[in-house]
């Protein structure tokens, strides 16, 4: 029977690390967060709690534009999902994985335009000048990151074999050694793709002003996206891209945690919880067109003790 999806909306509030952003309990107020973020927001935070904004604190802290996508698809189900609904949790190994099996789709792309505004709608030009040569989850959260790539890359220096890593960066968490004869980086920060040792070529993009990826169609086995994909404001147009560049039968691998830089991330990101995360990307595949229904991998090495670590997956249809 296929599954439809209630979202439980979670409420967090991030304290930024020297390494990116971490959740605030869900205790915590909005102003946990003040002098910590980035130094041009600071003021605009002041402003909002201290209630400068009119006295209303801003929408997409408080309720989160997630909202907006739970009462439209409650809408779309007739106002009541029933006893059959799946309610989708992350809290057990293995639930991840039933969240995008047989899965109803509304007809229409649930998300509103308002879903992928950001708290900080600055140039992100400017938020990623400067390099950071950090990594933005934990060592065994990277460590099963680089196992699962161990076993579904192509066998490393396979002939005609060709990987883009998308917002790539210093480091691409690929296996010690792995090589083919192209290793495409796509990012923002050139002094960080310089450095990645991975990296065959690079390019330097900000996807979210110009989603066309600036190669040929049919060029590549692999795409990747490391913990990047929460901060996409274009997304059914750029998986509309990575379908048209990759290969048919071609794999598209999306991974994320629950770490991002949280006024950098879409406000339908930060206002859901994990296993919302996994069915948002879902439907990116699924309304982009052209991928085998998406699927979902919990790779979490250490639930509740370090980074948790999740995987939504699809390929391109291939052609007769």
């Amino acid at each position: 029977m296929a599954n439809r999806i209630g979202l439980r909306i979670h409420h967090r509030l991030p304290v930024v690390l020297a390494g990116g952003v971490y959740p605030c309990s869900s205790s915590y107020s909005v102003t946990c967060a003040i002098g910590s973020v980035h130094p041009s927001l600071s003021k605009a935070l002041k402003k909002w709690t201290s209630g400068g904004g009119g006295g209303r604190a801003h929408r997409r802290l408080i309720l989160g534009l997630g909202f907006s996508f739970w009462t439209q698809y409650m809408s779309m189900a007739g106002g009541s999902v029933g006893g059959n609904s799946f309610i989708a949790f992350a809290r057990q190994k293995g639930a991840v994985e039933e969240i995008l099996k047989n899965v109803e789709w509304p007809e229409q792309f649930p998300f509103k335009e308002e879903d992928f505004q950001r708290f900080d709608e600055s140039p992100d030009s400017l938020f990623y000048e400067t390099p950071r040569l950090v990594t933005h989850i934990d060592d065994p959260a990277i460590a099963a990151l680089t196992k699962y790539y161990s076993e579904v890359f192509p066998p490393s220096n396979t002939p005609g074999v060709s990987i883009l890593d998308m917002c790539s960066s210093w480091v691409s968490h690929f296996p010690a050694g792995y090589k083919q004869d192209r290793i495409v980086g796509l990012g923002m920060n050139e002094e960080e793709l310089k450095v990645n040792p991975v990296l065959t070529e690079y390019a330097v993009q900000d996807l979210n002003l110009n989603p066309k990826i600036p190669f040929e169609d049919n060029s590549f086995d692999v795409i990747t996206n490391v913990v990047s994909v929460d901060y996409l404001t274009k997304p059914l147009d750029i998986f509309k891209e990575m379908r048209r560049v990759l290969k048919p039968g071609g794999l598209a691998i999306m991974s994320f945690s629950n770490r991002c830089f949280f006024t950098k991330a879409i406000s339908i990101w930060t206002s859901t919880g994990d296993a919302d995360h996994v069915l948002i990307v879902g439907s990116y595949f699924h309304y982009a067109g052209g991928f085998e229904p998406p699927q979902a991998v919990d790779i979490s090495p250490n639930p509740g003790r370090s980074d948790p670590m999740y995987i939504v997956y699809s390929r391109k249809v291939s052609t007769a």
